[in-house]
């Protein structure tokens, strides 16, 4: 058996992983300024970055809609339109490789379970029969979304509520919800970090909805992880290591929507030829082309929306100013 190293593939995702997630929490920090600008009067001296608004997919899925069924682009919010496209995108081609290589939720996520590993000197693992129910929570959530918003909602329906005041400032009020927290919410986000730091990714795993509308539509993905049963040695390294649990070493192609195509299987395979991302059942990915795929994709959909002004909100200082006064009293229509 011809041994291979390819931890350099961990090494990689950390990067990529850290990387988008710094540019997330600078953009953040701006949007803080933007908004403690606006909340004392003043016109901000930064400029309110598109990004944050990656953060508001329920909104972006009404805009999907409207968009399909109408031809318009939402002009408030248009880059969470755009990045909720390029994560629909990447998953459909790449597996669910934005959660596994782009999602700021899930490096954080990434990050605390390593640290309960090293504070309790393991994971544990919730018994299959209560796994297999908490996994079906996030699909209970992402079912009643799809349906308040696709089957339920018209557009007519729809281009009133991206018209209200409460979306024109909903970022701001997403904002306020972390600056000003209730007691409910640090109870709640304490006992989500807590449960995080002795399962692995225990909100992307059972409560996350828009993870579960990527791991479906990844299922249509070319892409598959495939072990290769003659090369394999049954070290078991590869399911040891997957962030998601899955019997690695006991398929032939890992067809699960759980798979966040994070590569780190295939990055502890120390038989060549073993495990390997695979197009179209036959074409071996090299980590690295799989990896820029993911990349390119995604940032690629941003710069063609910067490109055809897809990107920028319409929204003005003055609107913004006028409704400041009155945020707090401005609820979900």
């Amino acid at each position: 058996m011809e041994k291979i190293d390819r931890s350099y593939v961990r090494k990689i995702r950390y990067a990529v992983q850290w990387g988008i997630f710094l540019m997330v929490a600078y953009a953040g920090y701006k949007f803080y300024l933007f908004a403690q600008a606006l909340e004392n009067g003043l016109i901000p001296a930064v400029t309110r970055p598109p990004s944050i608004e990656g953060f508001m997919p329920i909104g972006a899925l009404m805009s999907l809609k409207l968009w399909i069924t109408e031809g318009i682009f939402d002009p408030a919010h248009p880059a969470a339109l755009i990045i909720f496209i390029g994560a629909l995108l990447v998953s459909l081609l790449l597996k669910k490789s934005f959660c596994g290589w782009i999602c700021p939720v899930g490096t954080v996520s990434d990050a605390v379970w390593k640290g309960g590993r090293k504070v309790f000197g393991k994971n544990f693992e919730i018994t299959k029969y209560i796994d297999y129910p908490l996994r079906s929570l996030k699909y209970i959530l992402m079912a009643f979304f799809l349906y308040v918003i696709i089957i339920q909602m018209t557009p007519l329906q729809i281009t009133g509520f991206l018209n209200t005041p409460y979306w024109k400032v909903s970022d701001i009020k997403l904002l306020k919800f972390f600056t000003e927290m209730s007691l409910t919410t640090k109870i709640t986000l304490s006992a989500l970090f807590s449960l995080s730091l002795l399962y692995k990714n225990f909100w992307c795993r059972y409560l996350c909805p828009y993870g579960g509308l990527l791991g479906l539509l990844s299922i249509l993905s070319p892409v598959k992880i495939k072990r290769n049963e003659t090369a394999c040695i049954q070290c078991g390294l590869c399911s040891k290591n997957c962030p998601s649990l899955l019997p690695v070493d006991k398929k032939e192609t890992v067809r699960s929507p759980e798979c966040t195509g994070c590569l780190t299987c295939v990055s502890h395979c120390p038989a060549r030829h073993a495990l390997d991302a695979i197009l179209h059942k036959k074409i071996v990915l090299n980590p690295v082309i799989f990896v820029s795929g993911v990349v390119l994709i995604f940032f690629g959909i941003i710069l063609a929306a910067k490109v055809t002004g897809k990107w920028h909100s319409s929204i003005t200082h003055d609107e913004l100013l006028s409704l400041m006064p009155i945020i707090h009293a401005l609820a979900h229509p």
